[in-house]
């Protein structure tokens, strides 16, 4: 029996204040998720496991395990729920070990209930369709291991990061036809939140995968870190908007998780090279 897709809006908040956590329901259940709420880590990534929720929010300072070990062990049991990290630690090497224990975002406390509501705002608009870790979801698990036959390009309006055209290959321009934007021996399908690489499933958090998909839409195009974080923020439109150092921390944290798990090297890069003082970019095609 398949869930229905508002059965997923679910949000696990995990944090021993119950202050704290009466405040996270209120906003997250005025977002229209339905919250499932625990005061320790052990039982907070229970709880993860068990809901696949779209979104966590996760306290570092709690009994038991701490923040950073109940993203650790989410992370590793293979969930892709979006984790919102609150900190009362207002040091930026905390902040960037959360993010590198699997973290997509982060909030130091105390936090302004507006501030959580635009955050999470921001992943509504970046999140099109569940992603296929998520009880209920159903997507095609076919994979093109050679270039297949040309195919019409559907119509896909609904997607935030549309298929990229390819300059010059014939592999290239059957799988954006298909839905799948390629580079070198990695696919990614933005609508289904899929990735592989050299034929074998990756995976992603929701973060890692958006940045992903952002670098193959944009080709040897260079993309900043403020730039990407606006990405992330849902706000790729907006040139207002603050973009702090402890923010472009983050993309760079993130940006390491990624090469890790493409098992990329920064100075040997196969699939993501940096270019110093700017940003990122995909590589050259050519070896």
């Amino acid at each position: 029996m398949s869930t229905p897709v508002d059965e997923l809006k679910t949000a696990v908040i995990i944090e021993d204040d119950a202050e704290i956590r009466h405040i996270l329901s209120e906003v997250l259940e005025s977002a229209g998720f339905s919250t499932v709420s625990v005061g320790n880590g052990i039982d907070g990534v229970r709880a993860v496991l068990t809901y696949q929720p779209l979104l966590a929010t996760v306290d570092v300072n709690m009994p038991g395990i701490d923040g950073f070990e109940a993203a650790r062990r989410i992370r590793a049991a293979q969930s892709d729920t979006y984790i919102i990290m609150l900190t009362g630690l207002n040091d930026e090497a905390d902040v960037v070990a959360g993010l590198g224990a699997g973290a997509d975002d982060y909030l130091l406390k105390p936090f302004r209930p507006r501030e959580l509501r635009a955050r999470v705002e921001a992943l509504l608009r970046r999140t099109s369709a569940p992603s296929h870790a998520h009880a209920g979801a159903s997507f095609p698990s076919q994979r093109p291991a050679v270039a297949p036959a040309p195919v019409a390009a559907a119509e896909d309006a609904h997607v935030s990061l549309p298929a990229a055209a390819s300059a010059t290959a014939t592999t290239d321009d059957a799988t954006a036809a298909d839905g799948w934007m390629a580079h070198r021996d990695l696919l990614l399908h933005a609508e289904n939140r899929l990735v592989t690489l050299g034929g074998e499933d990756l995976d992603l958090t929701r973060t890692e995968f958006d940045l992903l998909a952002t670098l193959l839409e944009s080709k040897r195009r260079v993309r900043s870190k403020a730039d990407l974080t606006l990405v992330l923020r849902g706000e790729s439109y907006v040139t207002s908007y603050f973009v702090g150092d402890a923010d472009k921390r983050a993309v760079e944290a993130h940006m390491t998780n990624l090469r890790r798990k493409l098992g990329d090297s920064p100075t040997n890069p196969v699939y993501i090279e940096t270019v110093r003082g700017v940003g990122y970019r995909l590589t050259s095609e050519l070896a």
